[in-house]
């Protein structure tokens, strides 16, 4: 006796997807592709309930402060993923030396972008503030759990 489904096949003929699916496992760019991925729709998801939350609490300055908060922190988080792509396949050294480069590129931003925002009155510093912390937050996390969950090969 065989068992169909809805569509009349039976149940032997479905292609059931591999448990362990290791078919990116060599390719030790992957786990950082996934990172930017997940990032990326993490930041997309925050930046639209933002928008909505703060948009409702404090009009047109309250989504100027999430547009400014997104682009501050998804900026910052996504060049670092970014960076590390682009010398994934050179030396450590020169790894390390792009990504402390990149650190202090973007510190002195940071520190150039918060001078010229501080006399401005165009935006909600709440909204600002609270967009930049969950951003932080939410992309560290989605960041660390893409890259510590991909399956690589240990030699």
């Amino acid at each position: 006796m065989t068992i169909s489904d809805a569509n009349g096949q039976s149940a032997d003929s479905k292609e059931l997807p591999e448990l362990n699916d290791i078919s990116q496992a060599d390719d030790h760019t992957w786990p950082l592709k996934r990172a930017l991925r997940i990032s990326g729709l993490a930041l997309l998801v925050i930046g639209l309930v933002s928008l909505a939350f703060w948009g409702f609490l404090r009009d047109l300055p309250g989504l100027w402060g999430v547009l400014v908060g997104l682009a501050i922190a998804g900026g910052f988080m996504l060049i670092t993923v970014v960076v590390t792509l682009m010398t994934a396949k050179s030396t450590p050294t020169t790894t390390m030396a792009v990504m402390l480069g990149s650190w202090l590129a973007k510190i002195a931003v940071f520190v150039v972008i918060t001078r010229l925002l501080k006399p401005m009155n165009f935006y909600d510093t709440a909204a600002l503030a609270t967009t930049i912390i969950i951003s932080l937050i939410a992309l560290l996390a989605a960041e660390t759990w893409s890259v510590t969950k991909a399956q690589q090969t240990y030699i």
